[in-house]
């Protein structure tokens, strides 16, 4: 399924996230390399969640990322909008709330929270997924507190054209035949490639959420610039 008969149809995207839950975080470690724990790891640092802190984790998936934001004592929502992972993450926790982390179901385009209820909101591979990205930022903005946080990972382009190209060539090709050792279902890793190649760079996306509202923007980039971590703040 290409990534244009996808983003027609967003409960094909929803079911194609179910179809790889029960794997997903295993895939996510083999196909980066491990570089995902230190994805993970920048995003617990730059969104500095302390105790008495409400937290949402937006594209949370299982969980996985979710449980790093209550070490220090904060709370979390993870909410995603496939239902299978949500249900993976709850059955591998003994519940829907436990440890800090409460799993709830939601669209990134209408969040099912009220107006400045979060301290920080933070989203790491997921926004590609949405229909409406800059109506997804602006829902992140809507419910983030005066002097909340957002940090955004996700997949970004190598500042040097040549290393870019030869990157896409790898999302590409060899991505997909090295999910097929794990997974039947190859079709979400060539969507996760094509999704990769259309997303803009660095500064781009910086300025999309500069337009939704975000103030102080800034962005580094992470492991040469295959993924990028974009912060902002709400000033009002």
């Amino acid at each position: 399924m290409t990534r244009a008969e996808l983003d027609k149809s967003p409960r094909d995207v929803a079911a194609m996230f179910d179809g790889i839950a029960g794997r997903y975080d295993l895939l996510n470690d083999v196909l980066s390399l491990g570089q995902d724990r230190v994805w993970r790891h920048a995003v617990v640092r730059a969104v500095e969640a302390y105790s008495g802190e409400l937290v949402l984790d937006l594209a949370a998936g299982t969980g996985t990322s979710s449980e790093s934001f209550t070490r220090k004592g904060a709370r979390v929502i993870a909410c995603d909008f496939s239902q299978g992972m949500l249900k993976v993450g709850a059955e591998r926790r003994g519940g829907a709330s436990r440890g800090g982390v409460t799993f709830a179901a939601g669209d990134a385009l209408a969040l099912p929270f009220a107006d400045k209820t979060f301290d920080a909101v933070t989203i790491s591979f997921g926004l590609r997924n949405v229909n409406d990205v800059d109506q997804a930022l602006r829902e992140l903005h809507r419910v983030t507190k005066v002097g909340g946080r957002l940090v955004i990972c996700e997949f970004s382009h190598i500042p040097v054209e040549q290393l870019d190209r030869l990157y896409g060539r790898y999302l590409m090709a060899a991505l997909p035949r090295m999910a097929r050792c794990f997974t039947s279902n190859t079709g979400a890793y060539e969507y996760l490639s094509e999704s990769i190649m259309d997303w803009p760079g660095q500064a781009a996306l910086g300025a999309r959420l500069q337009e939704a509202g975000w103030a102080g923007v800034e962005w580094r980039n992470l492991t040469f610039g295959v993924v990028a971590l974009h912060r902002g703040v709400r000033r009002s």
